[in-house]
């Protein structure tokens, strides 16, 4: 069986629009032991059908954070390089990206991705996912559990 080695990993979604990614991403955070956090606004009501039907029975099970907006998220967890986000506009591949214990994957909207003064203020951490082919992009659930899964390599290699 694989452990975290007794890690959480923060799967942050900013400002989500499509409740059944996040019922998805809820699901997958149970099943990774990961931490899910919720940056309002978000596009939808927590406690709708969509999020219950993607993330079944489980969404009352996850180890879940909400925050008012994005700032008060990064007043309690300030930008270290334990940070990561995951943007199409990124440069480098979130293969060579040292994920460790308590780390953030960050996360931006369906519809338009992270701020680009967010990415510009922290370049350094900002990774992609190759995508081989004329994709604009993947799925934000997708996304998610492609990262989520490299992590959890790392951490336990």
């Amino acid at each position: 069986m694989i452990t975290l080695k007794n890690s959480i990993i923060n799967i942050v979604l900013v400002e989500p629009r499509i409740p059944q990614n996040t019922g998805n991403i809820g699901r997958l955070a149970l099943a990774s032991n990961a931490r899910l956090h919720l940056v309002h606004p978000l596009g939808f009501v927590l406690d709708s059908k969509e999020i219950k039907r993607s993330g079944m029975d489980y969404f009352d099970k996850i180890d879940l954070v909400e925050w008012d907006c994005l700032s008060d998220f990064l007043s309690v967890n300030p930008v270290s390089n334990n940070h990561f986000f995951l943007s199409t506009k990124a440069s480098k591949s979130h293969f060579s990206a040292k994920f460790s214990n308590e780390c953030f994957l960050i996360f931006g909207r369906e519809d338009k991705g992270l701020d680009k003064e967010l990415l510009k203020a922290n370049y350094n951490q900002c990774f992609k996912i190759p995508i081989l082919n004329e994709a604009r992009s993947l799925n934000l659930a997708n996304a998610v559990s492609i990262v989520v899964y490299e992590a959890i390599r790392q951490i336990n290699n």
